[in-house]
C-alpha cells in the first residue's frame, strides 16, 4: 500500500498516479476524508483512555461514598471507552479498505499511456532472414509436432483449452531451461527456492493480486486458498510480519503458475504462448528503498544475459503507466522475436514495487534504531513455454530440426533436436 504520509502531504501526486494508470481518482479524496475521520476517532479514544487511567488511580485512593461515586463514574467512562474503541476500529477498517484500492505511486520516468504506448529502450540481435535461407519458417506448434515435443490436442482433451503436454525433447528442453536459469541465478547470488503454489488470502492480497488482477486468479473457495500466478506471491510473503536483516536478500523461485486468462477470449489460442499452467523461474529481491532503482536495472541485466545466452533477437521496452500492475511503479519487459508472427512477444518482465508490498505484508528492516518497510522487486528469469516457443521458432532448420543454444547443450547433451520416426 502507499505511504499515508505521502498521501497527506502530496495528494496531487497520488491523484496523478491514479489518473495515468486509468484507475479511480475519486478514491483518493475518499481516503483523505476517511483518514481524517479515523485519526479524530483515534484521538478521541486515546483521550478517553487517559481519563480512564486518571480515574482508575483516583478510585484506588478514595474511600467510602467518594469511592462509590467514582466507581459509578468509572463504569460510565468504561462504556464510553468501549464505544470509542469500536468506532475507532470501524473507521480504521473503512480507511484501510480504501487504502487497498489505491495502486502504487507511479515512477514519473515511466511513459504515460496504454498498452501500446510503451517506449523501446533497445533492440538486441537481428532476426533471421528465413526467405533468404530458402524456406518459410514453421510455427512452434508445427515444429512441436515434428519433434514430438508439444501435444496441444491431448492437452485440450484432458484439461481443456490452453492446455498442453511437453513430451520427449519438449520436456527435456524445459528441464534444461530451468537448470540453466537456476544455476545462473545461484552464480549471481540468489538463493534457490521451491515455494508453495497454494497461498492464503493475506499473501495474495499483500502482493496486490486481489485488486485489478483478481479475475485471473484461481480461488479454491472450499479451502479459501489461491493458486499463484507467479512465485512472486509466495516469495514476497516469505518474510511476512518479519524484521529482516542483512539486506539485500535475493531469492530465485521455481514453481508452476496458474492463470485463468480471463478477458483473452480469441487471443493466442494456438499453441503455448498464452496458457493456464506453466513453469517459471522468478527472481525476487528485498532491498533498502534507496537502492531499489539500481536493483531494478540489475534484474533487467540478468534477464538480458539469459536471453543473450538463448541466442534470440529481443528488445527491451519501458511499459506504459496504464499497463502496469497495481504494485509496480515501473516495469521493463523483454520481448523475444517470434518469426512466424513477425512480432516481438513478451518473455520476461521486471517490476520495481518499492515499499508497496512490504507495507501490506508488514516486512521491515532496522535502521538507526527504527524499523522501516523494505522495497521489493521481481523479475522473470525464464517463463518456460514462451521461451520454448522462441527457441523452436528462431533456431529451426529447413529439415525440421532445431539447433540448441550453446548455453543449453551441457544440460541437454545434444547440439540439435531432430525429428524422430
Amino acid at each position: 500500500m502507499i505511504d499515508l504520509k505521502t498521501l497527506r502531504e502530496n495528494p496531487e501526486a497520488i491523484r496523478h498516479s491514479q489518473k495515468v494508470r486509468g484507475e479511480d481518482v475519486a478514491v483518493v479524496d475518499l481516503l483523505l476524508k476517511a483518514d481524517e475521520v479515523s485519526r479524530q476517532a483515534i484521538s478521541e479514544f486515546e483521550k478517553l483512555r487517559a481519563e480512564q487511567n486518571i480515574l482508575s488511580k483516583a478510585v484506588g485512593a478514595a474511600k467510602g461514598e467518594e469511592k462509590a461515586a467514582l466507581l459509578e463514574n468509572a463504569k460510565e467512562l468504561a462504556n464510553r471507552v468501549k464505544a470509542a474503541d469500536a468506532k475507532r476500529g470501524e473507521l480504521e477498517t473503512s480507511a484501510r479498505e480504501l487504502l487497498l484500492r489505491i495502486s502504487n505511486a507511479i515512477d514519473l520516468e515511466a511513459p504515460v499511456g496504454g498498452e501500446e504506448d510503451f517506449i523501446v529502450i533497445e533492440e538486441i540481435g537481428k532476426p533471421r532472414d528465413f526467405v533468404g535461407e530458402g524456406f518459410e519458417p514453421k510455427d512452434h506448434v508445427e515444429i512441436g509436432k515434428i519433434l514430438k515435443a508439444i501435444d496441444t490436442e491431448r492437452g485440450a482433451k484432458v484439461a481443456g483449452s490452453r492446455s498442453y503436454y511437453l513430451t520427449g525433447p519438449g520436456a527435456m528442453l524445459e528441464f534444461a531451461l530451468v537448470n540453466f536459469a537456476i544455476s545462473s541465478a545461484v552464480k549471481a547470488g540468489f538463493i534457490p527456492v521451491i515455494p508453495p503454489v497454494l497461498v492464503n488470502p493475506a499473501a495474495m492480497e499483500g502482493t496486490g493480486f486481489l485488486g485489478q488482477a483478481a479475475e485471473n486468479v484461481y480461488h479454491l473457495e472450499e479451502d479459501d486458498v489461491y493458486l499463484v500466478g507467479t512465485s512472486e506471491v509466495p516469495l514476497a510473503a516469505y518474510h511476512m510480519d518479519e524484521i529482516v536483516e542483512n539486506l539485500p536478500i535475493r531469492y530465485a523461485g521455481y514453481s508452476s503458475c496458474f492463470r485463468r486468462e480471463a478477458g483473452t477470449y480469441g487471443k493466442d489460442t494456438r499453441g503455448i504462448i498464452r496458457v493456464h499452467q506453466f513453469d517459471k523461474v522468478e527472481m525476487f529481491s528485498f532491498i533498502k528503498p534507496e537502492d531499489a532503482k539500481a536493483e531494478h536495472l540489475r534484474l533487467l541485466e540478468w534477464e538480458k544475459d539469459f536471453l543473450k545466452a538463448m541466442e534470440i533477437p529481443f528488445r527491451v521496452i519501458d511499459v506504459a503507466s496504464g499497463d502496469l500492475g497495481a504494485s509496480a511503479v515501473r516495469k521493463f519487459d523483454c520481448e523475444a522475436w517470434i518469426p512466424t508472427q513477425g512480432a516481438y512477444r513478451e518473455v520476461t518482465s521486471t517490476s520495481n514495487c518499492t515499499e508497496f508490498q512490504a507495507r501490506r505484508l508488514n516486512i521491515r528492516y532496522r535502521e538507526e534504531g527504527a524499523t522501516k518497510p523494505v522495497a521489493t522487486l521481481n523479475g522473470t528469469l525464464v517463463a518456460v513455454p514462451r521461451m520454448i516457443v522462441a527457441i523452436l521458432e528462431n533456431h529451426q532448420n529447413k529439415d525440421g530440426s532445431v539447433n540448441v543454444p550453446m548455453a543449453l547443450r551441457p544440460f541437454l547433451g545434444v547440439d540439435a533436436l531432430v525429428p524422430t520416426l
